[in-house]
């Protein structure tokens, strides 16, 4: 049977977040900072995060979003990564609450699948293509599903809050420079900036 190995992006695969480095390029870093810490505290729910921030960033172009991918602080190994777990044929998924535009980019660098929210630069969000934390129990369960493995052929590597109810319903989990509650929850720990030490506790938690 296959395995399947879950990563979050904000603060996990990369420093930051990918909102905030869009938002920077486009010279919008102070507002949209102040939005992020705002959805947080709980003070901004996930549509409104973009109903704010999609009018700010404007109708950025493609080759916009290839620089700041490129640019943006990524993991070490990331590519890696990706690359052993395709070599080993397993499957490699990408679940963030970020922008699909940006995530997809990942799928340059080998990962089997990427999912994100459904939003554009300047537009005004549909709120059924905006992802919660929930979102990604309900994407992971749909990939179960397709692949054909069980919960205890996965491993999901977070961070955050966002993270925790995946966390919740998963054995197997790597909090990657995690908050408290990450933390508490997770199988194990790494902090660092190398996704492959996270990849290979990941492996030994899943006994592969």
């Amino acid at each position: 049977m296959g395995k399947l190995h879950i990563f979050d992006m904000d603060g996990t695969l990369m420093k930051g977040s990918a909102c905030l480095h869009i938002s920077d390029h486009v010279g919008k870093l102070a507002e949209v900072n102040q939005i992020e810490e705002a959805w947080v505290r709980g003070e901004v729910g996930h549509v409104e995060f973009f109903e704010l921030c999609l009018p700010l960033w404007g109708k950025i172009s493609d080759a916009d979003v290839d620089e700041i991918f490129a640019k943006s602080p990524w993991q070490k190994n990331i590519r890696k990564v990706f690359g052993d777990i395709a070599a080993r044929g397993e499957y490699s998924a990408v679940v963030t609450m970020s922008p699909m535009f940006f995530a997809n980019r990942l799928l340059r660098w080998g990962v089997t699948t990427a999912h994100g929210a459904e939003v554009f630069g300047g537009e005004i969000p549909d709120p059924e293509c905006v992802l919660t934390p929930d979102s990604k129990v309900d994407i992971v369960h749909r990939l179960i599903q397709k692949y054909g493995v069980s919960a205890s052929d996965c491993v999901a590597y977070g961070d955050s809050s966002s993270d925790v109810p995946l966390f919740k319903v998963l054995p197997n989990t790597v909090a990657i420079n995690g908050s408290s509650a990450v933390k508490q929850l997770s199988a194990a720990s790494y902090d660092g900036d190398d996704i492959w030490e996270a990849y290979m506790i990941g492996r030994s938690l899943a006994g592969i």
